[in-house]
């Protein structure tokens, strides 16, 4: 990578950075507070809302971690041991009588009295059924001990934490039932413009398909928010007030669809009337142009129009505001360096999140990057970042963030 200028160095246009951090800001003056319980089948996807304690160890007593046999150490001089009993998971075993070892199956609690489990591999049974044993034998060996995992009163998730598979079963194994969780973000969307007309209707002169819609209802519902369609605002002021005036029971108003000071932009009117209003012009590519204010005191963030740039907005500013929101710390995605299978050798005054993928250990990018383009973003498994400032050759690292990572 071959840097031309500084990062950040972008004049008017303001850095990616400096437009997540205010959003963050604001996503935690704003705080959702209200919590439900819920059973745990109901809870995959939301955010915990209360620190999550554990009321047992666990494991809440020593058990085995293999097939084999419970011995006491002191016990094993070499000779075979007589088995005086077989321990099944479930079970409550009888102390380990002296001089004698135990038949033991995996996660069977260790008898009383044994202080080593050999696994079955290295045992020999006798025609009298006694046990001996062909490897060296340790105090500890395949036992999990008791509180291995977690302890009494010990914090096993924070609260924000986003709940998946795993940390369901962990609750689970503390014998949760339910849990106590932020109530879900409610989300106004609509989309701005005369030209966009609905999937299944014919289209008329100058009109378009309205995909933004459906990109961003389907992606609220993946993060756990409710989604409140407001439909396409009309280019009229009464009808946009209106329809704004609406949804003053949600978090936030999501709209797409440039808001500029031109004299058409009735929802940038509008918002300028009664509440207020931010343009920012970042330094980003695809999507310049971002808005953020407040409708009657309800949030508005709006995103630029174009498929590309929804997307990568979305994902990069919009989703960590939401679910810091919720209380969420962890909101930016992962991402890794990778070597780029490409040259970029013009630079740019805006950071740039190409549609890519990766093949062969690289990151190669579809051929039309324009903002217009959507199928650019069904191609891609990720978003492939070239900083302000810089060309590349190939073979130079570029950071990739998963589309995984930011469609959940």
């Amino acid at each position: 990578m071959n840097p031309v200028d500084k990062p950040g160095k972008t004049g008017a246009l303001m850095p990616v950075e400096d437009a997540l951090r205010q959003l963050l800001d604001m996503a935690e003056a704003a705080p959702i507070r209200e919590q439900e319980v819920l059973p745990l089948a109901e809870c995959d996807g939301r955010v915990l809302a209360q620190d999550m304690v554990s009321t047992l160890d666990l494991p809440p007593w020593p058990n085995s971690a293999m097939d084999g046999y419970a011995v006491r150490l002191a016990d094993w001089t070499g000779e075979p041991l007589v088995v005086s009993q077989r321990i099944f998971a479930g079970a409550a075993p009888q102390p380990l009588a002296l001089g004698t070892c135990a038949r033991i199956f995996t996660g069977a609690p260790v008898p009383e009295g044994a202080d080593c489990v050999e696994m079955q591999e290295n045992a020999e049974v006798h025609a009298d059924e006694r046990v001996s044993f062909t490897q060296p034998l340790h105090v500890g060996q395949n036992i999990r001990p008791q509180g291995q995992e977690t302890t009494v009163g010990e914090r096993v998730l924070s609260a924000g934490t986003r709940l998946g598979p795993i940390e369901l079963g962990l609750a689970a194994s503390l014998g949760h039932d339910c849990l106590s969780i932020v109530r879900r973000v409610r989300v106004g969307v609509l989309s701005t413009g005369d030209e966009l007309i609905e999937p299944g209707l014919p289209l008329g002169p100058g009109q378009i398909y309205n995909s933004n819609r459906r990109v961003l209802c389907s992606w609220l519902e993946r993060l756990g928010c409710d989604v409140i369609d407001a439909g396409i605002l009309p280019d009229d002021l009464e009808q946009t007030r209106t329809r704004l005036a609406g949804l003053g029971h949600v978090d936030l108003i999501l709209s797409t669809g440039g808001v500029s000071v031109g004299e058409a932009d009735f929802l940038g009117i509008a918002l300028r009337e009664e509440g207020e209003l931010a343009l920012w012009k970042l330094a980003i590519k695809p999507g310049k142009p971002l808005t953020f204010g407040h409708f009657r005191g309800v949030p508005v963030i709006g995103l630029p129009g174009n498929p590309a740039s929804t997307l990568v907005t979305f994902a990069l500013l919009a989703r960590p505001y939401l679910l810091r929101r919720q209380g969420v710390a962890e909101v930016e995605p992962l991402r890794f360096e990778v070597p780029a299978g490409f040259t970029w050798p013009k630079p740019g005054n805006r950071r740039e999140y190409l549609r890519g993928r990766i093949e062969q250990g690289r990151a190669i990018i579809y051929r039309n990057q324009s903002s217009g383009v959507l199928r650019s973003a069904a191609w891609a498994q990720g978003l492939v970042e070239v900083l302000e400032g810089t060309t590349l050759e190939m073979g130079d690292r570029v950071n990739f963030i998963p589309l995984s990572e930011v469609l959940n």
